[in-house]
């Protein structure tokens, strides 16, 4: 709706991630060659870990659209699967015979074909995407996985990518012999302020934009701190923020209309990103307390001595029982 009346010829703050048109800040740089670092030198397992809305899975796309022909690859980008539905995944991304329910001879054909790749020089890389809520037992399933290539070292990778609580759930006793594998760690790391300014300007130049003015300075300065530099955040509220400005007819957004838009928009993810009218936060350590579970049946407790004690005063004396004289 904005897009005529301030000159851009398409959606700057898109969602949808476009491989073509990437903004790489100095985190995504370097980590986008510790993806490709992993996969050339064959070093086994490798873990990459951001916040949500960080652009972990942007960069997996671009790493794949990067991959030569002496590379396959499988994506899983749902992990909420069954072993069966794994190994099923598996053999039909990597051309092996359809998965028949016989997990031997999956592991066969798969040991096979690790082979078959090592000797011509190949590489086989298995990404997980969301890797934080695969369950333990499926944790398990790949790394004995990685078994299968150990006659022929480098030729599989396995990358899991998740959010940074992948570290914590590796953290199981169960999985101490996958983590003593895990060659590379990066951390995806979001903007600061300056990567924040510059994201913005990269994304309206790359819509056309003419000029790169629409957002005032202290406007960019609350963007980054509701953000807290996360890139889906920031397109979400710059495109909300270009919207109230067209239809308020103004040619600049400030700060004001940031925090009107984050308002409105109660950002997902977060809670009270901006500073409570004195009244509100007041009772915010309240709201707090009683939301837990242990709050829940404290506040029962008190509301039943509270009955008690009212019904106490009021009980007509002639009804209690009388004492033994």
């Amino acid at each position: 709706m904005y897009l005529e009346y301030y000159g851009l010829k398409n959606n700057p703050f898109a969602l949808n991630p476009d491989p073509g048109v990437v903004f790489m800040s100095d985190s995504h740089q370097e980590a986008m060659a510790t993806l490709r670092y992993g996969v050339i030198e064959g070093k086994g397992f490798l873990l990459l870990t951001g916040d949500v809305g960080t652009g972990k899975t942007t960069l997996l796309h671009l790493l794949i659209r990067s991959l030569g022909p002496k590379t396959s690859y499988c994506l899983i980008s749902n992990p909420s699967l069954a072993t069966d539905d794994l190994y099923y995944t598996l053999a039909s991304d990597f051309s092996l015979p359809p998965y028949t329910g016989s997990k031997a001879k999956f592991l066969r054909e798969f040991s096979v074909m690790l082979d078959g790749c090592g000797q011509r020089r190949e590489r086989v890389l298995l990404i997980i995407d969301e890797a934080h809520v695969l369950p333990v037992n499926l944790l398990e399933e790949i790394r004995l996985l990685s078994n299968q290539g150990v006659k022929n070292s480098g030729t599989l990778c396995i990358f899991l990518v998740g959010q940074p609580e992948l570290n914590q759930h590796l953290c199981n006793e169960r999985l101490l012999p996958l983590r003593q594998r895990i060659a590379i760690r990066f951390n995806l790391a979001a903007f600061n302020r300056d990567v924040t300014a510059s994201y913005i300007s990269f994304r309206l130049q790359q819509a056309g934009a003419q000029r790169f003015d629409f957002f005032t300075g202290p406007a960019i300065d609350l963007i980054h701190k509701v953000s807290r530099g996360v890139p889906r955040v920031i397109n979400i509220l710059c495109d909300q923020a270009l919207l109230s400005g067209f239809a308020e007819s103004r040619p600049a957004i400030d700060a004001a209309m940031i925090s009107e838009c984050v308002r409105d928009l109660h950002i997902p993810g977060e809670a009270d990103p901006l500073p409570l009218p004195q009244k509100a936060s007041r009772f915010s350590g309240v709201k707090r307390f009683f939301a837990g579970t242990r709050g829940a049946i404290l506040w029962v407790s008190l509301l039943l001595l509270l009955l008690a004690t009212v019904a106490g005063m009021f009980w007509p004396t002639s009804l209690l029982p009388l004492q033994k004289q």
